[in-house]
């Protein structure tokens, strides 16, 4: 279709100027024609090349994004508002979405500090997160898709490569190739897999090298032989370029990159944990490595990609429900050692039935606990103690598959602050106690844990507590535990009933 000219109508809308003109479509700004149509918000209208130089991907890409911008919500994506007849005039109406693209920021060629690289990375991982639960793969994500908002946030643009897990994947069936940007494309793309969610994790470490090192980790090849290089190499790592880039944020960034997509992150989640946490990464010798891959190790992976058999990915939403991250809140005021023997055997349950996944131990301090003066009870003191004791409640859970991370949050709202955690950080799980005792009490006023499990975003699991063995029956009594928790007597307070109210 030729370019629209200004104040066209189609179906009711209005063309106004033309604000992108690709290879693949036209995307006009537009307005309703009937002035008492009024949506809210500005909108876009983008309409397909169809001129005689043409693939034929255009128009099945254009198939893809109508049917896949209809079932997508929240605000990670334009908002849905019109769609046209492709028999007619197709064309796609959508929110028109104000800020700027990353290419937009790369173009300017300002270098971000790692601060800033880590906040980028951690919104669009949240954003393909959000996608990934939705059943959708991008498999298109680039710095010309990816749309900050003056909030922070990120949109992502064009799913006309995408794949939806309860959709036929129309790409895939009449084009039977590799589709997607040469520079971002992940491994298992080139060999014809898509819906795996580990390739958009691909994409976004793709940008974060960009972001560090203002070069592209794999160039921008043009040949199938040349595409293919990744399935078995390495990039340069990002420290040999830049030496300033810490060896934490090079740690996220290679295993992003890792050929294998078993190797990366099991999700997108667990991806914005990091970034988000830069304290709790742990530093392999990918990390810290300036030298590069060997040779045998490239060669070993040549000779094993070249007889490799890809499976069919399973459904995004399932995938990431596999490797969750699960929260544990562990108290710290007025709690038994049989309290915090039986949220420590919870947690293990949870991660024993899921390899992968992440535990976050966080406890809540009060406020005035690090409001004093004097230097015993500074905030840096009292939050080394309590991270302390959280460490060594979580030792005995240690095991190499899973990953493990302290938290003490600082509110004078113990179920908010917990609440708040688990909305930033994507957790899937929650596990902390269930106070068993002032049952007529509870009737007036809401617990912590009935009030975090009324507004959970996810499942919760509350724990009551049980003695391990014959010998914790000591443990009622008012002692000090050894790893710095005060218990009190199991008649008492127990769990979060009332030691996380005041959390004093």
């Amino acid at each position: 279709m030729k370019l629209l000219e200004p104040d066209t109508l189609i179906d009711g809308f209005t063309i106004e100027e033309c604000i992108h003109s690709g290879g693949m479509a036209h995307i006009y700004q537009v307005r309703y024609t009937d002035s008492r149509h009024l949506m809210g918000f500005p909108m876009a209208m983008k309409v397909p090349r169809m001129t005689a130089g043409d693939g034929a991907e255009n128009i099945v890409s254009f198939e893809i994004e109508s049917q896949i911008m209809q079932v997508l919500t929240g605000p990670h994506v334009p908002r849905f508002v019109a769609a046209g007849d492709l028999q007619r005039v197709p064309y796609l109406v959508m929110e028109y979405v104000h800020g700027r693209t990353l290419q937009h920021w790369l173009d300017s060629e300002l270098q971000p500090d790692t601060e800033e690289v880590a906040r980028l990375g951690a919104a669009m991982a949240q954003a393909a997160h959000a996608l990934h639960q939705q059943n959708t793969v991008h498999l298109d994500l680039k710095p010309a898709n990816v749309l900050m908002r003056d909030d922070g946030n990120v949109v992502l643009l064009d799913f006309g490569l995408s794949c939806h897990a309860h959709y036929p994947d129309l790409l895939a069936e009449q084009l039977r190739k590799a589709v997607g940007s040469p520079a971002w494309i992940a491994p298992e793309q080139i060999v014809g897999v898509r819906g795996d969610p580990r390739s958009d994790i691909f994409a976004i470490g793709v940008m974060l090298y960009q972001l560090c090192t203002g070069e592209l980790p794999f160039g921008e090849p043009q040949t199938d032989a040349g595409l293919r290089q990744r399935l078995w190499m390495d990039p340069v790592p990002p420290r040999k370029l830049r030496p300033a880039v810490p060896a934490w944020l090079q740690e996220v960034i290679l295993r992003c990159l890792e050929p294998v997509a078993a190797d990366r992150y099991p999700s997108a989640a667990h991806l914005a944990f990091d970034l988000s946490h830069p304290e709790q990464v742990h530093v392999t010798e990918r990390g810290t490595n300036v030298t590069g891959t060997k040779f045998k190790t490239h060669f070993k992976r040549w000779i094993k990609a070249a007889g490799m058999h890809y499976q069919p990915s399973p459904v995004p939403s399932q995938q990431i429900a596999e490797v969750p991250i699960v929260m544990v809140a562990v108290p710290h005021k007025d709690v038994t050692d049989a309290t915090l023997y039986s949220l420590r055997q919870a947690a293990a349950r949870s991660l024993g039935t899921r390899p992968g996944a992440r535990l976050a131990c966080v406890t809540v301090i009060s406020s005035g606990l690090t409001s004093a003066s004097d230097e015993e009870r500074s905030e840096t003191n009292v939050h080394r103690r309590y991270l302390t004791n959280l460490h060594q409640w979580a030792q005995p859970l240690e095991q190499p598959e899973n990953q493990i991370s302290c938290h003490v949050l600082e509110s004078g709202d113990p179920a908010q602050a917990l609440l708040d955690y688990a909305r930033g950080n994507n957790v899937s799980v929650i596990v902390m106690g269930a106070a068993t005792h002032g049952l007529k009490t509870q009737r007036f006023v809401a617990t912590v844990p009935i009030k975090v499990a009324m507004d959970a975003p996810c499942t919760v699991i509350l724990v009551k507590q049980a003695l391990p063995f014959e010998q914790l029956a000591s443990a009622t009594a008012p002692s000090k535990t050894s790893s710095g928790y005060s218990d009190s007597d199991s008649d008492g307070p127990s769990s979060f009933g009332d030691d996380l109210g005041p959390l004093g």
